[in-house]
């Protein structure tokens, strides 16, 4: 039930209802300020507000050397920011430097000793194990000789990595930097074809793979998606020449999937040619490619997104610095999956080049059951945590107070991947932190390298459900449908994009100058020949309000904002007023077609353990809504149900659940993590007989949620 400060009084309620359709309707209350503790400022690398004033805009862009100062540079830049051919900026021009080089080299001096990597592996009863900094050295060494003599590749080669999260991938990756090699990470639990489509269309020729891995208590037979994606690549036209295979366990083949003879090779079987061999770092050009991370699209063909060398390593390793406040003797451990972009930014090149120890884990965090994160950390001592919404979700859904019955204790707690309601933030900060730490609710984006939202925690308050103010040096500005700039403090809400230039921006889509320009760029800009990157504001695709104190709340997706009666609601507010109802853990919320208001909210919800589903909970979820939104909010039907159809990450799939609330067939539901709900659900909206159609449907509800 909502709280009464939390009701909208008529009044207000019909002022904040006068937005045009070119504006996002916001309704969510302002929530009060939580404080840093002094002894996390005490110890915090960024506690002096003289340090973020020197990103203030009249030092753009020579504001982010300080960044890239943290670096180890072979060839010093000449130029800070290169902006001759826009949008296609280039940072720190005519430097040259190498990740890997950032990443492990330079710590063996003071570190070598350190645990740079901590692998637990999902077996509970089996035993983490640290690999050091020198251990790394070597492995890595070892590993890019053997990708370079036996495997054939060289700088600026493309190579697709699909594989789990086990220290190896790391290891490969770091490996291909060493050597200036492209890779594409595709997460673990994609599938084969999803493989074969990145690899094909960034033109790899070598496929690297695990056997296999643990997934909730299940063995997972990886090997057998490695056929599969040479099968998909050969029909997109790209030939794979190897197939490199690592061992889940030293000396065993754990895959009933065969190896195909001249084609499938164990690098643990070819490294026993490598032992000991030592490659030197290639220095690479500022603006190499580093990596493709490909995000899906709207139009079905995922986009590769490339991320330079020196802009991105510099910006991850400044913000992993400093707003994550990453010392050496830390131990850090960020719950994300490598397969995607927090993973690259936030386990492997920020914390590594910032010389800390970073926590690997291989399966879900609720297996054997909700405790588990909190054992991890108390046994390996971990004192930042770095995890998503979802996460936090499930884990406040399935054991409420479990955190309270281990004796860790965080100094900094990081939320990506989503905007986080207030209720699940406060049990962020009440239960999981235990009311010392700072949470760092971070804004981002693949295409954005690293954090564009985020408090810095040592000098800025935290407010529950606004990821803070803008990172320093980065400089957002908030445009209606017609270009229109609304004023922080209005109360309005719009399209959110970035004025200026920054180091971890995406260099381009991977072989589509085009559709970058037109993705990202061409909804603002207004004149297409200008040289002048004041007029390219860079299109997040998030809709934002930003407080009268410079707060930004991000209302999730553009794709996900409902246009109901002419005011355009974003999903994640009505998600969030469900989430006041104290027996709902979670709640996902979809358009659905209504003759008379054109589209109209549908809720799902998933209630906490113990809970019987009622018609009572229905009834305060809808009220819950009015209260906290409007009557213009209230759902067409909530539906209970058993669980939300969920990605092998868990985030909950909204379009599956759009496409039975509006009868369109599923489509492949067979990578979720949960498959058989999505019929259960089905079977609950439509009736037993129902048939779904492929009668077209207006494009805002075709595509919604499509970008996860």
């Amino acid at each position: 039930m909502a709280t009464p400060r939390q009701k909208l009084n008529t009044k207000e309620h019909k002022t904040k209802l006068k937005v045009s359709e070119a504006q996002i309707a916001v309704h969510w209350k302002e929530e009060g300020y939580y404080r840093p503790p002094a002894k996390f400022i005490g110890q915090a690398n960024l506690y002096d507000p003289d340090f973020v004033a020197k990103f203030d805009e009249k030092y753009f862009p020579e504001c982010f050397r300080h960044y890239a100062e943290l670096l180890d540079w072979d060839q010093y830049w000449h130029t800070t920011l290169d902006t001759e051919h826009p949008p296609f900026w280039k940072w720190f021009v005519g430097g040259k430097l190498n990740a890997c080089y950032n990443c492990v080299d330079r710590h063996l001096a003071k570190y070598k000793n350190k645990a740079a990597l901590v692998f637990v592996p999902e077996p509970e009863g089996e035993s983490a194990t640290a690999i050091t900094y020198q251990e790394l050295y070597r492995r890595v060494n070892e590993t890019a000789a053997l990708l370079r003599d036996f495997a054939g590749l060289k700088s600026g080669d493309r190579v697709t990595i699909h594989m789990p999260m086990i220290p190896e991938l790391p290891i490969t990756m770091l490996a291909c930097a060493r050597l200036g090699i492209v890779h594409s990470v595709v997460f673990g639990g994609f599938s084969g074809e999803a493989c074969g489509l990145r690899a094909a269309d960034s033109g790899s020729r070598v496929l690297i793979y695990a056997d296999g891995y643990w997934r909730n208590g299940k063995w997972v037979d990886h090997k057998a998606a490695a056929d599969i994606a040479v099968q998909t690549a050969k029909k997109e036209g790209q030939d794979i020449d190897k197939v490199l295979v690592w061992k889940r366990y030293a000396g065993k083949y754990s895959s009933d999937t065969p190896m195909v003879m001249e084609r499938d090779y164990f690098i643990d079987d070819v490294l026993q040619d490598y032992r000991g061999h030592i490659v030197e770092p290639v220095s690479q050009d500022s603006e190499a490619p580093l990596f493709l991370m490909y995000t899906s699209g709207t139009t079905g063909k995922p986009k590769g997104c490339q991320h330079r060398t020196g802009g991105y390593m510099a910006y991850v390793t400044g913000t992993a610095k400093y707003y994550q406040d990453i010392h050496p003797e830390d131990v850090y451990w960020c719950m994300a999956d490598i397969g995607w972009i927090t993973g690259h930014s936030y386990i492997v090149y920020g914390p590594l080049a910032n010389a800390a120890t970073s926590v690997l884990y291989e399966g879900v965090p609720t297996f054997p059951d909700a405790g588990r994160p909190w054992r991890i950390a108390e046994r390996l001592g971990v004192n930042i945590f770095h995890t998503a919404p979802t996460a936090i979700r499930m884990l406040r859904k399935l054991g409420p107070q479990e955190p309270r019955k281990y004796q860790y204790h965080f100094k900094s707690m990081t939320t990506v991947g989503e905007p986080i309601e207030p209720e699940a933030w406060r049990w962020y900060y009440d239960e999981v932190g235990k009311r010392e730490a700072v949470i760092t609710d971070t804004w981002w984006m693949t295409e954005t390298g690293g954090f564009l939202g985020t408090t810095v925690p040592a000098i800025h308050a935290m407010k529950p459900g606004s990821c803070g103010p803008a990172a320093p040096g980065i400089h957002p500005v908030i445009y209606d449908e017609t270009g229109a700039e609304i004023l922080k403090g209005s109360g309005k809400a719009g399209n959110i994009c970035i004025r200026h230039p920054w180091p971890g921006i995406m260099q381009t889509i991977w072989g589509d100058h085009d559709r970058y320009i037109k993705t990202y760029y061409s909804k603002y800009n207004k004149n297409p020949r200008s040289k002048d990157w004041r007029d390219w504001p860079f299109l997040c695709g998030d809709g934002a309000v930003q407080a009268a104190d410079g707060y930004y709340r991000i209302l999730g997706r553009i794709d996900d904002v409902i246009n109901v009666a002419g005011h355009r609601l974003g999903t994640k507010e009505i998600e969030s007023a469900c989430l006041t109802v104290p027996e709902v853990a979670e709640a996902a919320v979809v358009p659905v077609q209504d003759e008379l208001k054109g589209r109209v909210p549908e809720v799902y919800i998933a209630v906490k353990p113990g809970v019987q589903p009622s018609q009572d909970v229905i009834d305060r979820v809808v009220k819950a809504n009015e209260e906290v939104i409007g009557k213009i909010a209230r759902p067409k039907h909530v539906y209970i149900v058993p669980d939300m159809p969920k990605t092998r990450s868990g985030k909950i799939m909204r379009r599956v659940l759009a496409a039975i609330s509006n009868r369109r067939d599923v489509g492949d539901v067979t990578t979720l993590a949960n498959p058989d709900v999505v019929e259960q659900i089905r079977t609950m909206v439509q009736g037993k007989d129902t048939i779904t159609t492929q009668e077209a449907l207006p494009e805002d509800i075709a595509t919604f949620g499509q970008n996860e």
